[in-house]
């Protein structure tokens, strides 16, 4: 099959092709897992922290990719799933299922976590397997490029918006606005119609963007909104938007970080945090860890009653170096989504 590989580490300002295009065996299932043709994966801004070496190293080679949807080719005896059935994988390829944390439903914390495209093949390719515990059937209403980007940035922004505790008439602020963000903005104007949303962003296209749908302001880090949110949401790779948005939360509020890692390039703007001006009056912090088997489902069964619709910009298989460049210099509207 093809696939695109990524074989070490490396720096993308130095290689701007660092996965390869080629020619690998077919993914061969165990008796308990699921062979799948893939038909569409989505690019995330996680792909970049491990080509670039800043999360846990992946096994190498590998093939990233964690926002897989595709038709099922061959299926074990004894799940729900059959050959040609419609499906997604996400980030959570699996757990133990058997510490503290799985058997409260928080597999996301699980010390045995692994990660689909990290730990095991993923969704840059023509086929792969999961483990049917952790396949999630896809909404008709959705295309295959719709449903991609919601089994991650969809997923991690449903958990991230539980996770402020905002409640309807409240005010919520988003702090950048790429694939998870607008995906949350949608989802915050169903579950709490009566709360006004506010976006960061330092792009001009996403703020324009972000009004189109339905933000009720958007300005730049630094900038001051209207009122003080009561939660911010921040989905960027970078440290000063949580100074930034610290700094503008209202008393008694929660800044949420969704983001795996972020990067190296202004963390010393870390030691200008002040205590009075960023984190005095109760404010708190509160990160965000993978996503469980939960979160996915409950999002994409909500997701297909709201409706909920992404924005997508696709690329062939081929061209995910393209794509992946593209994320890194913040060519964002949507999601970006590779179809096969």
């Amino acid at each position: 099959m093809k696939a695109m590989v990524l074989s070490e580490i490396q720096d993308l300002s130095h290689n701007l092709n660092p996965l390869e295009y080629c020619d690998v065996p077919d993914p061969v299932p165990t008796k308990d897992e699921l062979l799948i043709q893939v038909s569409a994966c989505g690019v995330c801004h996680t792909e970049l922290d491990e080509i670039e070496g800043r999360m846990l190293p992946p096994r190498l080679p590998v093939i990233l990719g964690h926002q897989i949807v595709g038709k099922v080719i061959i299926a074990p005896p004894g799940y729900s799933f059959k050959a040609g059935d419609r499906v997604g994988v996400a980030w959570i390829y699996s757990s133990c299922g058997k510490c503290s944390y799985c058997k409260a439903g928080l597999e996301n914390l699980c010390p045995d976590f692994k990660a689909t495209g990290r730990d095991h093949n993923g969704g840059y390719a023509q086929f792969t397997v999961s483990n049917p515990k952790f396949t999630f059937p896809i909404p008709h209403s959705l295309s295959d490029a719709q449903a991609a980007p919601l089994l991650c940035a969809g997923a991690i922004g449903y958990r991230s918006l539980r996770l402020s505790n905002i409640q309807d008439g409240e005010c919520l602020g988003l702090a950048g606005f790429g694939a998870s963000a607008h995906i949350v903005l949608q989802l915050a104007r169903y579950q709490y119609p009566n709360s006004t949303i506010y976006v960061f962003s330092r792009s001009e296209s996403e703020r324009k963007f972000a009004l189109e749908l339905g933000a009720a302001w958007a300005g730049g880090f630094g900038d001051t909104p209207p009122q003080k949110p009561n939660a911010i949401i921040d989905t960027t790779p970078a440290w000063l938007p949580i100074l930034e948005a610290l700094q503008v939360l209202a008393p008694g509020g929660r800044l949420v970080i969704n983001a795996i890692r972020k990067e190296d390039s202004d963390k010393s703007l870390l030691s200008t945090l002040d205590y009075p001006t960023h984190l005095w009056m109760e404010k708190e912090i509160k990160s965000v860890a993978n996503v469980s088997r939960s979160d996915v489902a409950d999002f994409l069964e909500l997701s297909a009653c709201i409706p909920i619709i992404p924005e997508v910009q696709e690329y062939a298989l081929k061209d995910a170096n393209q794509a992946l460049l593209d994320l890194k210099n913040r060519k964002i509207r949507g999601a970006k989504i590779l179809t096969l």
